[in-house]
């Protein structure tokens, strides 16, 4: 299959990064402080469990999802470091990973240890204003962490493995929420996984020929042939498994205009997809944070007016 060969990072050393003082550069892009996407998609779904669930006031969930900023900034950072510490050697050989801090030698594994420690700390403060319930789902999160790192050297389906990691923001904003984890939160929680095996997947092409090359595996290359039928079927997967769980929460109506929008930003990404373009793969799998947003909002309004 031919693809582009201009060289592609996603890696934003300039902009406010390149105003830092030059020792700290290296551990903030380390942290990934320089693309908020991912803060982002791992916030959302919390944010979609703490809207959906029953019971909380409107200060509390506002509160909660406070919490969760804090918590998925210090998380996902912590993520980015354990995945670059197991990688660092791959994403040497990956021209979109070779200038990532451990893999160019800017930062060394102690160092970034360090940094996890530090990142940990901030996630254990913020776990401890959190109900109990969240204690307890606490070291299943972070095994998923852990284990992530390791899917692509054992199984295909490395992004499957990656939505239940990032995805259980889901269960544990549902649960902080409510409380308690129940038929809505299964159904929200799968629903979300599905939706992240389909923006990982279509992140995963822009490193296909370099991922074939040193014998990574992803469901990108596993795909690469049906692309945009796999993501539409992850895609029509989440939306119905989402609805599904608005549904079962018995939301206000209002919910449903926006949610369709929502949908309908999740086709504009099928229609779009083109695999041989690096570039447009990093700008689809980006335009999951504007639908996360929207599908917010409409959780939110239909919570509040229900």
């Amino acid at each position: 299959m031919t693809r582009e060969t201009v060289p592609h990072t996603d890696i934003r050393a300039h902009g406010w990064i390149a105003r830092m003082p030059r020792a700290w550069r290296p551990y903030l892009l380390l942290a990934r402080l320089d693309r908020p996407v991912g803060t982002w998609l791992l916030l959302l779904p919390g944010i979609w469990g703490i809207a959906l669930a029953e019971g909380a006031t409107f200060s509390r969930r506002a509160v909660l999802i406070a919490l969760f900023a804090i918590g998925s900034l210090a998380m996902r950072s912590a993520g980015c470091v354990v995945n670059d510490i197991w990688d660092r050697k791959i994403d040497a050989q990956v021209a979109r990973t070779a200038g990532r801090p451990l893999a160019s030698g800017a930062v060394s594994v102690l160092q970034a240890l360090w940094l996890l420690a530090a990142l940990l700390v901030i996630g254990a403060l913020v776990l401890f204003q959190l109900p109990a319930i969240c204690w307890a789902l606490a070291p299943l999160a972070l095994l998923l962490v852990g284990l992530y790192p390791a899917a692509k050297r054992v199984t295909w389906w490395p992004q499957l493995v990656m939505g239940f990691t990032f995805g259980f923001g889901a269960p544990m904003g549902y649960a902080a929420a409510a409380g308690r984890v129940d038929w809505v939160c299964a159904l929200l929680y799968a629903g979300t996984i599905l939706w992240q095996l389909g923006f990982d997947t279509i992140y995963g092409f822009q490193d296909m020929d370099d991922d074939a090359r040193i014998g990574v595996r992803s469901t990108s290359r596993l795909w690469a042939t049906q692309a945009r039928p796999f993501i539409a079927a992850c895609y029509t997967g989440a939306a119905l498994l989402l609805s599904a769980a608005i549904a079962l929460a018995g939301l206000h109506w209002s919910v449903w205009p926006l949610a369709l929008l929502s949908s309908l930003m999740l086709v504009s990404q099928i229609v779009r997809l083109d695999i041989r373009n690096p570039a447009l793969c990093l700008m689809l799998f980006r335009q999951n944070v504007p639908f996360g947003m929207v599908l917010a909002a409409a959780l939110i309004c239909g919570r509040v007016l229900s």
